[in-house]
């Protein structure tokens, strides 16, 4: 058992509108054990639309189709699922009468446009929809009417999303879960943070095995290295135990590499970590090249006010003499991009906001300014602390906001480390 989802609009080929159906669509199967084999998208072209319904239906089980089925001559999906059934689209009166009632409770005649959404293919059964007038269509290609071996139920809705969600919910999902007999593919995330993919791979060795199921896989956005955990099997407890088995292995095999699971964010187990070390512990920023998107980070964190009080953004060399006390002698020896300079910040920044961890960044974002000796990407992050300050310089490649995010992540990172009293991974 498996689906395939088709969304269907110029909008979404064009890049003007975010394809959230898919997505959507995709959990809820994965819920009721379906496997999705791909998703596809296609423009208001009925040959087109005709070609993939076509191809699909070979594939998979399910085909799971949104969008298309408005009242313009845009709206095409009906009349190219009609022509791939073979079969002429009738009018369904129960829904023209539906639609007449919905527009008289709005004092509006019904546009003749409109009566076009009450047609479906002949042998389908239509899908009521109780948020708009497009009503949905439940067809089937199969041995019976000689248009597949295997046969393939098509479910095609809205793509206005609540409209597609009521229909779903109601009408297809239970459809695909009693077809599974309970099965289920559950998932969760784990999340890393400063190093890279391939040793990531390394260190889980067998784990990341294609074969094996749960089946473990490696994404990366901003430097963040996320393995998602897929179980497939018969029951929802034989999932639960093999994915919590799994899921303890690879903690065991990544330690503290990994900083969180599922929606947890980096900036958010720092303020948990740091709420634990002491009641009274709070944290204090100074950025020169991130011009306070470490502080953003912190502060989207609800409650992070708790130990979160005050932050510099010095992107002058002036400002940070005046506003850190960082000596004027040394950012002339080392420059302001130097460990001892980032290093001065952190402490001036500690010390002035009488903080307990003070953490502090300054480097060459770009796309200009770099040198042979200090290029674009090198900054340098200081950590103060009770017990002394640690600096590390770090070479980010990327354009501009990946290096400033790169940067923030890791001197957040450093701060993670500290508290849980382990060397920071090279």
């Amino acid at each position: 058992m498996s689906a395939i989802i088709l969304s269907i609009g110029d909008e979404l080929i064009l890049g003007q509108t975010l394809d959230t159906n898919s997505a959507w669509i995709s959990q809820q199967l994965a819920a009721v054990g379906c496997p999705v084999l791909a998703h596809l998208t296609v423009g208001d072209d009925q040959a087109a639309i005709e070609r993939i319904i076509g191809g699909a239906i070979h594939q998979c089980s399910w085909l799971i189709i949104s969008g298309g089925l408005g009242p313009t001559v845009d709206d095409l999906t009906r009349q190219a699922l009609a022509a791939a059934l073979h079969q002429p689209l009738e009018l369904n009166q129960a829904w023209l009468d539906e639609l007449d009632r919905f527009f008289k409770q709005r004092n509006r005649p019904m546009p003749d446009a409109n009566r076009i959404q009450a047609m479906i293919p002949r042998t389908s059964r239509m899908l009521f929809n109780t948020c708009g007038t497009a009503a949905g269509i439940d067809a089937t290609f199969g041995p019976e009417n000689g248009l597949a071996v295997q046969p393939c139920r098509v479910f095609a809705m809205p793509g206005v999303p609540k409209e597609m969600k009521e229909m779903f919910t109601r009408d297809v999902l239970p459809a695909i879960a009693s077809a599974g007999g309970g099965a289920v593919i559950l998932s969760r995330t784990l999340h890393t943070f400063g190093i890279g993919e391939s040793r990531i791979a390394e260190l889980l060795g067998p784990l990341m095995d294609r074969a094996s199921n749960p089946s473990v896989g490696t994404t990366v956005s901003g430097g963040q290295v996320s393995l998602r955990i897929n179980a497939r099997f018969p029951s929802r407890a034989l999932a639960t135990r093999h994915l919590d088995q799994t899921l303890a292995d690879c903690q065991k095999a990544l330690g503290h590499l990994i900083f969180g699971e599922d929606d947890q964010t980096l900036q958010q187990i720092v303020l948990d970590l740091l709420s634990k070390s002491s009641p009274n512990a709070t944290l204090a920023t100074a950025e020169s090249c991130t011009g306070g998107l470490l502080g953003k980070m912190i502060t989207d964190i609800p409650g992070s006010s708790a130990c979160f009080h005050q932050g510099w953004i010095t992107y002058s060399n002036d400002a940070k003499s005046q506003l850190l006390g960082v000596p004027e002698a040394m950012l002339n020896q080392h420059g302001a991009v130097s460990e001892p300079v980032a290093q001065a910040m952190a402490q001036g920044a500690r010390r002035r906001a009488d903080a307990t961890y003070a953490l502090s960044i300054t480097g060459v974002a770009g796309p200009d300014g770099g040198t042979p000796a200090k290029p674009i990407g090198m900054v340098c992050i200081s950590l103060a602390h009770p017990n002394g300050c640690q600096s590390h310089t770090f070479h980010f490649a990327g354009d501009r906001e990946m290096v400033r995010e790169r940067s923030a992540k890791t001197a957040l990172n450093l701060l993670r480390y500290h508290l849980l009293n382990q060397p920071l991974p090279q």
